[in-house]
């Protein structure tokens, strides 16, 4: 059974990925097998990944 991916607005994206780059920065463990330094750059390689443990709860 294959997970199902969830569909963000490039708004949301940037959010996750600008939180997880700040939490990486102030020396949160990295999640993914990586050679890069810049902390944007491992969360960007998180996201798409699919590894990030942020979720977003959207109102309706």
């Amino acid at each position: 059974m294959e997970e199902e991916r969830v569909k963000y607005t490039k708004y949301e994206e940037a959010r996750i990925i600008g939180a997880r780059a700040l939490q990486i920065a102030a020396g949160a463990p990295v999640l993914i097998e990586t050679d890069e330094m810049d902390s944007i750059e491992i969360a960007i390689q998180e996201f798409e990944k699919g590894v990030i443990p942020i979720t977003v709860k959207r109102s309706r």
